[in-house]
C-alpha cells in the first residue's frame, strides 16, 4: 500500500517546514499584523539596551522567548520582519491550533506536540532540518505554555538544551516579552533581545546546566524589561510602531469638536488629547 507523500516527499513523514513556508505569505501576513497591532495596541516597543545581534551571525538564530499571551505570535512576526528581514524565519506551533489555522504554516510555522515522545521527536527532526543552514532564525516560545511574565522559575521545556547539538553553529539569544497598560486605551507591548551565547559553548554543559544557563539569561532579561514596563517612560524604549491613540468614538469626536470651537489642536490621546 503506498501512502501519500507529504511535503518533504516521503510518505508517512510530518511535513517539511522548509518546502511548505511561502515567502509571499510571509511578507503579506506581516502587513496584515503589522495593521492589526496598529488598530489595538498603543504601541510596539523595545527596549533601548535590548537589540538583537548587530551583525548577521555564520550560522542560524535560535530565539527563544516567555510565553505570556495571544499576541505573542504577532510580536514576534513583526520583529522578525523588522530586524530579520532578509532571514527565513520558522516557528513550532501548537499541532492542533495549526489545523486550525493552518496559514501559519505557509509563514513557518510546524506543528508540534511535546506532550508526547513522537511529538518531541518531530520537534528535533524540523528543528534539524531548519537549522541546517544560516540565514534562518527558529524562534521557540519555549515555556511551551501560556504563562505569567511574573512567574517564577520559568519553566522552560527541556527540548530547547537539544537545539545546540542539531546546530552547533547557531547563536541562542534570549527575547523577553511583556505587556503593560499605561495611560491609553490600548496595551504597551514591550520586548527585549539579551545577550546571544553561541551554540557550542552550551554544548559544553551538562544539558541541565544547559537548561539552567538558559532560563538564567532569559530571566536576567524579564527583570530588566520589567524595570523598564514598570517605569512608565517611553523614552526608555525605541517605538517599533505606533497604535491608534485616543478612546475613539462619542468622546473623541465630542473633545475634536470642542478643540476646533476653541480653536484649540486636538491631539488624540489621555495626556495630550486637549494640548494648546
Amino acid at each position: 500500500m503506498t501512502g501519500r507523500a507529504d511535503a518533504s516527499g516521503r510518505a508517512g513523514l510530518p511535513p517539511d517546514p522548509v518546502a511548505a513556508r511561502s515567502p509571499l505569505v510571509w511578507r503579506f501576513m506581516g502587513l496584515y499584523f503589522a495593521r492589526y497591532a496598529k488598530r489595538h495596541l498603543n504601541a510596539v516597543r523595545l527596549a533601548g539596551w535590548g537589540q538583537p545581534p548587530a551583525a548577521p551571525p555564520p550560522g542560524p538564530v535560535v530565539i527563544y522567548c516567555n510565553h505570556p499571551a495571544w499576541w505573542d505570535a504577532a510580536i514576534i512576526i513583526l520583529l522578525a520582519q523588522r530586524f530579520f528581514p532578509e532571514a527565513e524565519s520558522y516557528a513550532p506551533f501548537d499541532a492542533a491550533m495549526l489545523a486550525r489555522y493552518r496559514i501559519f504554516s505557509r509563514m513557518g510555522a510546524f506543528g508540534v506536540d511535546l506532550d508526547s515522545p513522537r511529538g518531541a521527536a518531530a520537534f528535533l527532526a524540523a528543528s534539524r532540518r531548519i537549522l541546517e543552514r544560516p540565514g534562518r532564525v527558529l524562534w521557540i516560545t519555549a515555556q511551551g505554555r501560556f504563562s505569567d511574565v511574573r512567574e517564577r522559575p520559568l519553566g522552560l521545556r527541556p527540548g530547547v538544551t537539544r537545539l545546540p547539538e542539531l546546530a552547533p553553529d547557531a547563536l541562542v539569544v534570549p527575547l523577553a516579552l511583556d505587556y503593560a497598560f499605561w495611560e491609553e486605551r490600548g496595551a504597551e507591548a514591550c520586548a527585549a533581545f539579551g545577550p546571544g551565547i553561541p551554540a557550542r559553548a552550551l554544548l559544553a554543559l551538562p544539558r541541565p546546566d544547559r537548561l539552567a544557563r538558559l532560563e538564567a539569561d532569559l530571566t536576567a532579561t524579564l527583570d530588566r524589561l520589567g524595570a523598564d514596563v514598570r517605569s512608565r517612560d517611553p523614552a526608555r524604549f525605541i517605538s517599533l510602531l505606533d497604535g491608534q491613540r485616543g478612546v475613539g468614538g462619542v468622546y473623541d469626536a465630542w473633545n475634536r469638536m470642542m478643540a476646533a470651537v476653541t480653536g484649540r489642536r486636538f491631539v488624540a490621546g489621555h495626556r495630550e488629547g486637549r494640548a494648546p
